[in-house]
């Protein structure tokens, strides 16, 4: 974990690469193309931040041996695109879309908290997926709350939005109800043009005013008729969700209706709304039918503090879900969020590209020896440069090890042995001995390693 100063005195506490070159101010010309190569692999990926510096700058390390030899930059670079086509080529392995989350959220959250966000992680994602059309990670809602503890996070199979009714009188909780989503103003409004209104007397702006309250009840009217139409003779309940403004006399004519109404709803739910509860968005209310209704088996209210929540829940068929993030204070919150935008990205990758790969610097140790032997195959000076690639590819159990207090160079001996006897073998981090990925479950992104290779 590390944490950084702004200049304000605020603090960012993190362990995603990707946070920590976008949070700091890199004088370098050379560090900084690394940087945009690397949160460039995170922006197209979601993961891979770190793995990019640490082998561009081993590659650079590995070039730097070979030039200061008399070796010229060009051959290195030349032999770097020979043993970039060829590490294209190698076959990788399909396996199970929790264990790439698992190994994805290990590396940003501890180990507990990690276990507790996989599977949100993986139903959020199989909740809007549709076979044959693009994964849109906007239709996971990631909403903040501070309170209870950071593994309390939860999967909302529905919609959580930050605010509530606002009339005292409306229900707080409703249970099997028809949800109105509505873009309609239900206040008086101002004209879109400079105009004004002259009168001679008070009775003439009495009726001014009258007028301009009728027009809005003739709309509340309609709405009431509709709910009647659905509701009367059962125990259904009524939710009215607009987009634009409910003045304060509506308010209290659809609390005493029984209607629970929010106002002033974000642009970006009302898409969500509508993949959740079903129904169709509403811009006028001259032609309601109950065909145009939503539905939720539940939906209530939850204030913290001053904050209040609505949660929308118990919907049918949910194409957009909400991940509600607890922590006892911001700093969680903001951690928790970076991991899940990473785990998301690791599942929607693994779905859209049907395979994976073994983690644990396995994919790096199985490279490096195929490297070496296609090593034979180059003519020519060149043939350096794939030297040097492969070694490069070795930085990874490198740091793995030694992030886990272990010795690297005993590390990757015991790989290169176990892999020259025909095993796949990664580095277990608690024990510092050789492991298989595959029965232990380690993935990595087969998108974020191709993306790797083409971006040096």
């Amino acid at each position: 974990m590390l944490s950084l100063v702004g200049g304000a005195g605020d603090i960012k506490l993190t362990k995603d690469g990707k946070v920590l070159l976008s949070e700091m101010q890199i004088q370098n010309p050379t560090a900084a193309m690394i940087a945009r190569a690397a949160t460039a692999q995170d922006d197209v990926t979601g993961d891979g931040t770190t793995t990019n510096v640490l082998l561009i700058g081993e590659l650079l390390k590995q070039a730097e041996r070979f030039i200061s030899e008399g070796l010229h930059p060009r051959v290195v670079t030349e032999g770097f695109e020979i043993a970039k086509k060829e590490a294209l080529n190698v076959i990788i392995d399909r396996e199970t879309l929790i264990n790439v989350a698992r190994t994805s959220l290990r590396t940003k959250v501890r180990h507990d908290l990690a276990d507790a966000l996989m599977e949100a992680v993986v139903d959020s994602v199989l909740c809007i997926y549709n076979e044959g059309t693009p994964i849109d990670l906007h239709m996971v809602e990631v909403m903040k709350m501070q309170n209870k503890s950071d593994t309390d996070t939860q999967l909302i199979k529905g919609l959580v939005m930050d605010h509530g009714a606002r009339h005292p009188d409306m229900p707080k909780k409703v249970t099997d109800a028809f949800i109105l989503i509505l873009n309609v103003s239900l206040e008086y409004e101002k004209s879109e043009i400079n105009s004004g209104f002259f009168y001679n007397s008070a009775e003439q702006r009495e009726k001014l005013v009258e007028s301009e309250r009728r027009f809005v009840d003739a709309k509340i009217e309609k709405i009431i008729d509709l709910k009647k139409k659905v509701c009367d003779g059962n125990n259904k309940g009524f939710v009215i969700i607009n987009q634009k403004g409910i003045d304060p006399l509506s308010l209290d004519i659809l609390a005493k209706h029984g209607i629970m109404a929010l106002r002033r709803a974000k642009r970006r739910n009302m898409e969500r709304l509508q993949l959740c509860c079903g129904g169709v968005a509403q811009n006028s209310v001259d032609d309601l039918t109950p065909d145009v209704l939503g539905y939720a088996g539940l939906v209530y209210e939850q204030i913290l503090g001053e904050e209040k929540f609505t949660f929308v829940e118990e919907v049918k068929n949910p194409q957009s879900v909400t991940i509600l993030i607890r922590g006892p204070h911001g700093h969680i919150l903001s951690q928790i969020n970076d991991a899940i935008r990473d785990g998301l990205r690791a599942v929607k990758n693994t779905i859209e590209d049907g395979y994976v790969v073994p983690g644990g610097g396995a994919f790096d140790v199985a490279l490096h020896s195929h490297l070496l032997k296609f090593k034979d195959s180059v003519k020519g000076r060149p043939k350096m440069g794939v030297q040097a690639f492969a070694d490069a590819l070795l930085v990874i159990p490198k740091v793995l090890a030694q992030n886990g207090g272990f010795d690297a160079q005993d590390v990757i001996v015991s790989l290169l042995e176990e892999y020259a006897e025909g095993h796949i073998v990664g580095v277990d981090l608690t024990s510092g001995e050789t492991m298989n990925p595959i029965t232990e479950g380690v993935w990595d992104n087969y998108r974020v390693h191709r993306h790797l290779l083409h971006s040096w």
